[in-house]
């Protein structure tokens, strides 16, 4: 079958429609897999310009039968060539016989790059002692060991006995040493070719030299139980009896037991430390563990005078010292429950401290930091402090260690901790932040020559060496020289779970290891995680084949819930990062060398990146549709010469002649995730003095938002039920398939997932196809507590009826839909390429329910008035003439989250629609009141009057089981046509479903926002105008277009009136007294009362909006 020219392997089903279009011929055919099920086929066949696609089914005598038309007979087949040669006949229910088979393109011939196959111990140089005719007889597979390839092995392991001193050793460890190489190795080399992989004769060697240990080990390690058991505050049963078990086993091998006796020392170790220093609190003294107090000077102006001050902030004891001089007295300070805010500005090295007296009134510090850095390490010391001090029993926000680093096949130098402590070039930390430990390390290696354990001990050993803390191994992934480890705190080791690890080959033939990827994905908590580390196709003229490892690592990486089969790992985890050696090149001829060490030299890198492959290639949407970089502000980190980072390398001398490697960067780091996730980088670059490899090893750091396993405090019996509606949905696809379509809505917050009636095609032109899907889709959550919900995403699947398969991907964060009905547009995106889009429109229902304040909200930022309209973000607002939000972002440094002075497409938009005059609380179909309705929330029914169908969620068995889980999907850029015009016959909100408030005696006043403060994924994006959410929205009035857009999470939560000062607090009409549930915030405080101020009214939504928003035809977020 393989050899037939018309079958084409694992091809895409949109690369077989365009080798399908350029055949132009009715009748053209070819056979490629299933993407839906696993050992079938796809039958794809031209007609009228279209495409049809057929399904072939294996049945369990594993003959093959083709899905055609109904009420033609089924007919089976053995393989495939007699199938289609059946169907070459007409009338056999195909929409066409097939009359002109399309062949396979024929792939260019790939000059291989040199190939470091895997270190094999101990080497075999037999081929050197075999004749040339006998050479052949040295190969992998062969029945018999040669005997003179064994007597070349003995040798070479004599002659290097003799090289070793061994005059300290014991006479009989000596001899034994010797009698093996002489006499057992041939014997266990034997065996391994018999199949006996255990190397016997090497086990009883190594248990004779540790005669003595093994004894010494039984002693010892009851003892040193004992004692554990002792420091143990609450000793498990099962873990002593383990223990004891393993003691007591004498049995087990040395390498074991020696581990565990490893393992046992270390928790001896921190249970001690712990229990001394807990007994004299943490005042008496620091142990090296912890973060040790660290002192800032500062300026703080007051009435116009500027005077010196230091801020002495303690970690441990959770408290910040405000003194007048380094060593003056420590007696004014505040604890770290009474420090409520911090607040950037974009001032330079300006902070307001907003902080609670003790008699509970609210005061704001101003200081004035010697540089922006400064200022980044002193808010992360208070973050570290908020969090070590929490009264939470479960963390909302941690940061993420990601490193890449091609070894260059050289071990690496003793000391690594610049590249754990971020140090060197790029966007790195502040020194101060030298001892805050991330909670999870992930380091991705190429060209790696240690082995596992090695490498794993170097690791912990450097970490340990930097944070004093013993990290724990979570995975670790091998393929040939291309591994990852990921490494978490010893307190996160049971908030991790569901890991799963993979590799995929990408060498010569895709059949090699020394290209390729492996990967890891965990869920932490309620949130998933999945991290890829590649080593891409070497050479600057082979992008194309970089690109295709790209897509073949995308489709073929098993990592996640694998009952996602539509979806690729873009899809499958609340936060993706892809790290490693992606080897793309500056793109400029090998003449410019000279000219590029100069403009590397003079740090004049903005040139040189707009000639980098990678970013070209994101920019025209063939690789990394929609991922993120951080700015790239250090030197190209590959060629060097080793152990210098003064010069790069960039010629090799070969056989053919020179070649040229010029200064590229080609050690990246990029990430992707949800809507409206929480994500922020805080440091990107490289280390300066590793210099082992002519690679530098590239760090960066994320703070990212988690989600609990939640469990809801509210009664079930009287929590109302929630509801998750789509409407007016709209699929726009690039595609000339000639089929039905139906949405998949899958989610972790759903007991099932729900497939939608079938859509109705309505236009299709040239290439692509509209599909209007006219029913309401209503889900059920299985929590309906907003807490939980509103964290939650659904991942959406456009999957067609005649083969099952996706034809596109996207993903609708719920918080889109906190306060109203809300439309939405999402790209649609399968294996790494657009194909098409989705709008349409969500409300939501949630029960009542307070949300609580995240760490993340506790870091704010604010404009300053003197430089409203200053620096390179308040430009870009401008320039697409957006109000100026008090909360921008949450960049770590003021001017350097902003792209390139453009605007990151995330493939994704809200906006608002007309609010309802049926519903209450000013007509805004809201979700924090209680349902007044009953009897509503069964799913819709279809055409036909069945319900819509619903199946099993596999990590739910029924429900109101408390979900574990992370959301679902994620989303892809917009492309041509997505919105297509004004949506024809939208239907409004559905009254019914929304909630109406209790009566409001003054009905005709506005609405009431309340304030929303927090950080989003889109951190690095520009401001945008947030629109009216109803009943607790903010409003920020657009002055180039009508059309409102729905604020991030990093964006809105204050409301800017325009050109006014914000109203005096007891003139404010139509004030509601009541105290707001969303996080406070103290940025435009004049006055700061004791308790948070209530929010500013807003004015209403214009009513020809929606009209407007309709008109934009362009994906992705909405920024004007």
């Amino acid at each position: 079958m393989l050899s037939q020219p018309w079958y084409h392997g694992n091809i895409t089903r949109s690369t077989a429609e365009d080798l399908l279009s350029k055949a132009a011929r009715d009748g053209s055919f070819l056979l490629r897999d299933s993407e839906s099920i696993q050992g079938a086929y796809a039958l794809c066949v031209l007609y009228q310009n279209c495409v049809y696609t057929y399904r072939i089914l294996p049945n369990e005598e594993r003959k093959l039968s083709v899905q055609a038309s109904e009420g033609v007979p089924i007919r089976f087949f053995v393989v495939l060539a007699d199938l289609v040669e059946a169907y070459y006949s007409p009338n056999m229910g195909l929409v066409t016989h097939l009359q002109f088979p399309v062949q396979k393109e024929e792939e260019p011939e790939e000059e291989p790059d040199p190939v470091t196959y895997p270190p094999q111990l101990p080497p075999r140089n037999f081929s050197a002692v075999l004749p040339a005719n006998d050479s052949k007889e040295s190969h992998v597979g062969e029945s018999r060991y040669p005997e003179q390839a064994c007597a070349s092995l003995t040798e070479t392991y004599l002659q290097r006995l003799q090289h070793v001193d061994m005059t300290n050793l014991p006479e009989e460890h000596q001899k034994s040493i010797q009698d093996y190489f002489l006499n057992s190795l041939c014997i266990d080399a034997e065996q391994v070719q018999n199949g006996n992989p255990n190397l016997p004769h090497l086990k009883k060697l190594i248990m004779g030299i540790c005669k003595h240990l093994n004894s010494e080990i039984s002693r010892t390690l009851p003892t040193l139980e004992a004692f554990q058991r002792t420091l143990d505050q609450q000793l498990s049963p099962g873990i002593g009896r383990l223990r004891s078990q393993v003691s007591a086993d004498s049995g087990q091998s040395i390498s074991f037991r020696l581990e565990q006796l490893t393992k046992l020392l270390y928790s001896i170790e921190e249970k001690a430390k712990t229990a001394v220093f807990e007994s004299v609190g943490y005042d008496a003294g620091h142990r090296r563990s912890l973060i040790p107090p660290i002192t800032f000077e500062v300026k703080s102006e007051s009435l116009g005078l500027t005077t010196k001050m230091f801020l002495k902030v303690d970690v441990e004891s959770g408290k910040i010292f405000f003194k007048k001089s380094k060593d003056g007295p420590e007696d004014k300070f505040f604890v770290h429950n009474k420090i409520l805010q911090l607040v950037k500005s974009q001032k330079v090295g300006k902070l307001v401290i907003v902080v609670e007296t003790e008699k509970e009134k609210t005061i704001r510090k101003e200081f004035i930091f010697d540089d922006t850095k400064k200022r980044e390490g002193f808010c992360q010391l208070l973050q570290q402090m908020k969090n070590k001090h929490s009264d939470k029993p479960e963390p909302d926000m941690i940061t993420v260690f990601v490193g890449t680093w091609n070894m260059g096949n050289a071990s690496p130098p003793h000391q690594i901790a610049s590249w754990f402590q971020c140090k060197g070039q790029g966007k790195t930390r502040d020194d101060t932040t030298n001892h805050i430990p991330h909670d999870i390390y992930v380091i991705g290696t190429q060209e790696d020559p240690l082995g596992e354990k090695e490498w794993m001990d170097t690791l912990k050993n450097a970490l340990r060496g930097t944070t004093n803390i013993s990290f724990k191994q979570i995975a670790i992934q091998t393929l040939w020289n291309i591994r990852i480890v990921v490494l978490a705190k010893p307190e996160h080791e049971n908030r991790i779970s569901h890991i799963f690890s993979d590799s995929v080959k990408t060498g010569i033939a895709n059949a090699l290891g020394n290209k390729g990827a492996v990967g890891v994905s965990f869920m932490f908590n309620g949130t998933s995680f999945g991290f890829v580390n590649s080593h891409l196709t070497s050479g600057s003229e082979k992008k194309i084949r970089r690109n295709q490892n790209y897509v073949s690592i995308l489709r073929f990486l098993n990592l996640g819930d694998k009952k996602l089969n539509p979806f690729d790992i873009t899809h499958r985890f609340t936060h993706l990062f892809w790290l490693g050696d992606l080897n793309y090149r500056i793109d400029m001829p090998s003449t410019e060398a000279e000219n590029i060490v100069t403009k590397i030299k003079q740090q004049q890198y903005q040139e040189l990146l707009c000639r980098d492959q990678l970013t070209m290639e994101r920019g025209e949407g063939k690789v990394f549709l929609h991922y993120d970089e951080e700015d790239i502000t250090f030197a190209p980190t590959y060629r060097f010469e080793r152990d210098t980072r003064e010069r790069y390398a960039y010629t090799k001398a070969k056989a053919t002649g020179t070649k040229y490697n010029l200064p590229s960067w080609c050690d990246r780091v990029l990430r992707k995730s949800y809507p409206l996730a929480h994500v922020s980088c805080q440091s990107y670059g490289c280390t300066n003095d590793i210099m082992s490899s002519d690679h530098s090893p590239v760090f960066a750091t994320f703070e990212v938002g988690v989600a609990s396993q939640f469990v809801s405090k509210q009664d079930p019996n009287s929590v109302s039920q929630g509801g998750i509606k789509f409407m007016n949905c709209i699929a726009t696809l690039m595609t000339k398939s000639k089929t039905k379509f139906f949405i998949e809505y899958h989610s972790t917050c759903l007991e099932k997932f729900v497939k939608s009636s079938e859509g109705e095609n309505q236009e299709h032109s040239d290439g692509s196809i509209k599909v209007r899907f006219g029913n309401q889709v209503e889900l059920i959550p299985i929590i309906s507590d907003p807490e939980y919900l509103l964290d939650q995403h659904i991942l959406l699947c456009i999957k067609s009826t005649d083969c099952d398969e996706s034809y596109g991907e996207g993903c609708v964060a719920l918080r889109a839909a906190e306060n109203s009905y809300t439309e939405f547009q999402v790209a649609l995106t399968h294996h790494g390429e657009q194909t098409g889009s989705l709008t349409g429109g969500i409300q939501l229902r949630t029960s009542e329910g307070k949300q609580t304040e995240k760490l993340y909200d506790f870091i704010q930022v604010e404009k300053d008035d003197s430089g409203a309209q200053k620096g390179k973000a308040l430009d870009q607002i401008n320039k697409f003439g957006l109000t100026n939000a008090s909360d921008i972002t949450n960049p770590n440094y003021m001017g350097v989250g902003y792209k390139s002075g453009c605007v990151t497409d995330k493939g994704w938009s809200y906006s608002m629609p007309p609010r309802s005059s049926s519903g209450g609380g000013g007509g805004a179909a809201g979700h924090m009141g209680k349902d007044q309705t009953h009897g509503n929330m069964s799913p819709k029914r279809g055409e036909d009057g069945k319900p819509t169908e619903m199946f099993d969620n596999p990590l739910y068995g029924s429900m109101g089981k408390p979900a574990g889980g992370r959301g679902a999907g994620a989303t892809g850029v917009g492309g041509a046509g997505a919105g297509g015009g004004a949506k024809d016959h939208l239907t409004p909100p559905d009254p019914i479903f929304s909630f109406s408030k209790p009566c409001d005696p003054d009905s005709e006043r506005p609405p009431v926002p309340t304030p929303r403060n927090r950080s989003y994924t889109c951190s690095e994006t520009k401001p945008q105008a947030p629109a009216s959410t109803g009943t607790a929205a903010s409003l920020h009035q657009q002055s180039y277009t009508k059309n409102p857009v729905k604020p991030s999470r990093s964006e809105g939560g204050t409301v800017l009136m325009a050109n006014r000062p914000p109203l005096p607090f007891k003139s404010r009409p139509g004030q509601v007294d009541a105290t707001p549930t969303k996080p406070r915030d103290y940025r435009d405080t004049a006055e700061l009362p004791s308790k948070p101020r209530p929010p500013r009214p807003i004015q209403p939504l214009p009513k020809e909006a929606p009209r407007e928003s309709n008109q934009n035809t362009k994906m992705g977020r909405s920024v004007k």
